[in-house]
C-alpha cells in the first residue's frame, strides 16, 4: 500500500492503478479499508468501472457511504450500472435516507422500478436476496439458438451456470444446465434436453428455509418464482453464504444475551453496544432476584447449617451448564433442520437417560470428594451430591425442551441459550436444595 500511496503522491496515477489491478478485487476492498477517507476516494477512482463496481460491492457500509458522498452523478451511475441488482438491493437497504436518495436520483426508469420492486418484499424473504439477471429462454429454441442467445443477453447476467425455461407468460417450465447445452447436438430442441424435475423457491419463503433447500440439493443457483409459478428472479450460491453468516451471527448474538445488530464494532457508537447489551441484561438481573428470594425464604436452613452455603455456587454453576449444554445441542440441531417440533418425545426421553448418567457420575465423584477428602458431615454430603444429581437431570431436560417450546411458539430457539437456560435453572437448583435440606436433616 504504500507504494501505492507514493505513487499517487508522485503523480503517477496510472502506475499505482497497475500495482491494483495486479491483485485480486476481494484483496483491494481489504486493502482499501486501511486508508484515510482522502486516500480511499482517489485510489477507488483510479480503477476501471467495471473493477471498481466488484470492489464496492467488498467495502463496508461506512466506506461505500463514504464514496457515494464523493462521486459525482455520473461516476455514481457508473458503478450501479455495473452493479448485479442483487448487490444494489443491498447496499441500499442499509445505507441512510441521503445516499438513497443520490443513488435512486442516478438511476434509469427501468432499474429504479426493479430496485423498489425488490425492495418491496419482506425482510428475510426469498425476494428481498434474489437477482432479477439470470438468462431464460423458450423450450422452442434449438441448442444453436440457445447459445446464440446466451452471447446476446448473457453478458452483464451474474449467472450462466443455469438456464431457465420459460412459456410465453414467464411461468418456468424447466432448466438446463450450461453443460448439457454445449454437449448436446446443435440441432436438437430444448424440451427435449430440459430437466422437468427441479426445485423452485417462492418469493415469501424464508431465507433460513431456502438457505437449507440449498445444503439439502447442493445448487449453486435456484429459481424464485411468485404465487402463479412465474419466473422472477434467482439465488446464487454466494447470497446464501452471506445468509448462513449473517444468521449464524445473530443465532450467536442472542445466544449470549445481545441484540442482533449489523455494524461492525469498531463503528458501533458507545451508544448502540450499550442499547444491545442492557435490556438483555436487564431481563437476566431481574429474573435473577428469584434466586435471592429463595435464599430468604430458607434463611432459617442456611442459619442452622452454614456449610450448605458453601455448596450454592457449585451446585448453580453444575446446573448452568448441564442445561446450556443440552440446549446447545437442541438448538443446533433446529438451526439444521436435524430436529423437529415433533421430535420432542424422543429429545425428552434421551436428555433424560443422558442426565441419569451425568448426574449419577458427578453425584459420585462429588461425594468422595466432600465427604472423604473434605471431611463434611454425611448428612450433608448426602444433601449436597443428591440435590446435584436432581439439578443435573432437571437442568438437561429443561434446557433440552425449552428451545423446542420458543419454537413452537414462533420464537428464535436461540434465545433459549446460556443465560436464560442458566437464570432458570438456578432458580430450580435453589429450590430442590433447601427442599432436599429441609426433609434430610428435619430442618
Amino acid at each position: 500500500m504504500e507504494k501505492i500511496l507514493d505513487y499517487i503522491k508522485a503523480g503517477k496515477p496510472v502506475n499505482a492503478r497497475a500495482e491494483l489491478l495486479e491483485m485480486n478485487v476481494v484483496d483491494i476492498a481489504t486493502l482499501l479499508e486501511d486508508v484515510d477517507r482522502d486516500d480511499l476516494v482517489i485510489l477507488f477512482r483510479i480503477l476501471p468501472k467495471d473493477t471498481a463496481a466488484e470492489v464496492f460491492s467488498y467495502l463496508t457500509k461506512v466506506d461505500r457511504a463514504h464514496i457515494i458522498e464523493s462521486l459525482t452523478d455520473r461516476e455514481i451511475s457508473g458503478i450501479i450500472d455495473k452493479l448485479f441488482m442483487d448487490d444494489t438491493v443491498d447496499f441500499i437497504e442499509e445505507m441512510p435516507a441521503n445516499i438513497v436518495k443520490k443513488v435512486l436520483k442516478n438511476t434509469d426508469d427501468d432499474t429504479r422500478k426493479m430496485i423498489n420492486s425488490l425492495l418491496s418484499y419482506p425482510d428475510d424473504s426469498a425476494g428481498s436476496i434474489m437477482t432479477t439477471e439470470f438468462v431464460d429462454i423458450k423450450k422452442e429454441m434449438t441448442v444453436m439458438d440457445a447459445i446464440a442467445h446466451i452471447r446476446k443477453t448473457g453478458v452483464d447476467k451474474e449467472t450462466i451456470d443455469t438456464l431457465y425455461v420459460i412459456d410465453s407468460n414467464r411461468k418456468l417450465e424447466g432448466i438446463v444446465p450450461i453443460r448439457k447445452i454445449l454437449l448436446s447436438d446443435e440441432n436438437l430442441l430444448i424440451e427435449d434436453i430440459m430437466d422437468t424435475n427441479f426445485v423452485y423457491i417462492y418469493t415469501l419463503d424464508d431465507q433460513e428455509d431456502v438457505a437449507s433447500m440449498f445444503k439439502k440439493y447442493d445448487y449453486f443457483s435456484m429459481p424464485v418464482t411468485d404465487s402463479e409459478n412465474r419466473l422472477v428472479g434467482i439465488i446464487t450460491i454466494d447470497d446464501i453464504l452471506d445468509i448462513i453468516e449473517e444468521e449464524n451471527e445473530e443465532d450467536f448474538a442472542k445466544m449470549n444475551a445481545l441484540a442482533p445488530s449489523d455494524e461492525e464494532y469498531l463503528d458501533s457508537s458507545v451508544y448502540s453496544l450499550a442499547k444491545q447489551r442492557i435490556m438483555w441484561l436487564l431481563i437476566l438481573m431481574i429474573s435473577a432476584t428469584f434466586t435471592g428470594i429463595i435464599i430468604r425464604q430458607y434463611e432459617s436452613v442456611l442459619s442452622s447449617v452454614v456449610i450448605l452455603a458453601s455448596f450454592i455456587p457449585m451446585l448453580m454453576d453444575t446446573g448452568g451448564n448441564s442445561g446450556s449444554q443440552s440446549s446447545t445441542l437442541i438448538i443446533r440441531g433446529l438451526a439444521l433442520g436435524e430436529l423437529e417440533i415433533t421430535d420432542y418425545p424422543k429429545i425428552l426421553w434421551k436428555e433424560f437417560r443422558v442426565s441419569i448418567v451425568v448426574g449419577l457420575v458427578l453425584a459420585f465423584i462429588n461425594f468422595l470428594r466432600i465427604y472423604l477428602l473434605e471431611r463434611v458431615d454425611f448428612i450433608v454430603s448426602l444433601t449436597v451430591c443428591i440435590s446435584l444429581f436432581a439439578t443435573v437431570v432437571l437442568a438437561k431436560v429443561v434446557g433440552g425442551m425449552l428451545p423446542l417450546i420458543a419454537k413452537k411458539f414462533k420464537l428464535d430457539p436461540a434465545i433459549m441459550a446460556a443465560p436464560l437456560v442458566t437464570t432458570i435453572v438456578d432458580t430450580f437448583a435453589l429450590m430442590v436444595y433447601f427442599s432436599t435440606a429441609s426433609l434430610l436433616m428435619g430442618l
